[in-house]
């Protein structure tokens, strides 16, 4: 099985978080599908064997507060969700631009810091795995022909560089 790897600063808050392309924990991140009336929109909205279908194929990863969302789904051919999107009730709020960085090939390191500068981990993106940075970080390619898509808060500003604050740690690779 594999699971969420959670990285924490020293001080407990989440720094990091790298989904695996083999990520099968779902019973860890039950949807929170209990009521009979979510079940009948989930009925309504979802087009899937059972509302039980959502406990076993669907992992919500992040905490509700954090400005960008992780879910793995794993369904079954046939499964549908009826178009839709999402809307904002809330502004996103955190100190720091959270991104995903994906590995769509090759290997590589993503170092995860604290903004202080605390070096947590080192850790190693192979093919279809990701990692959600809430602070700092380093990537280092380790294979040519390493592509890695990025996803980050927008909207970008004026000034590209404006926002990349360098951090001074020991444990960053030179």
């Amino acid at each position: 099985m594999s699971a969420a790897e959670e990285y924490l600063a020293p001080d407990g808050r989440r720094i990091g978080l790298v989904v695996r392309a083999d990520f099968d924990d779902f019973a860890a991140y039950p949807p929170t599908f209990e009521t009979a009336e979510e079940r009948e929109w989930l009925a309504r909205h979802y087009r899937v064997a059972s509302p039980e279908l959502e406990r076993t194929t669907k992992a919500h990863l992040t905490s509700d507060d954090l400005p960008l969302q992780l879910t793995v789904l794993a369904r079954p051919a046939g499964a549908y969700v009826r178009p839709h999107y999402h809307i904002n009730d809330v502004a996103p709020q955190s100190e720091t631009r959270h991104q995903v960085m994906i590995c769509l090939g090759g290997r590589a390191s993503i170092g995860i810091f604290t903004r202080e500068g605390e070096h947590v981990a080192h850790v190693t993106l192979e093919s279809g795995d990701l990692v959600l940075l809430y602070e700092g970080h380093s990537v280092e390619t380790l294979e040519d022909g390493t592509r890695l898509l990025e996803i980050k808060q927008g909207p970008m500003p004026a000034d590209p560089y404006a926002d990349n604050v360098a951090i001074e740690s020991t444990g960053a690779r030179r």
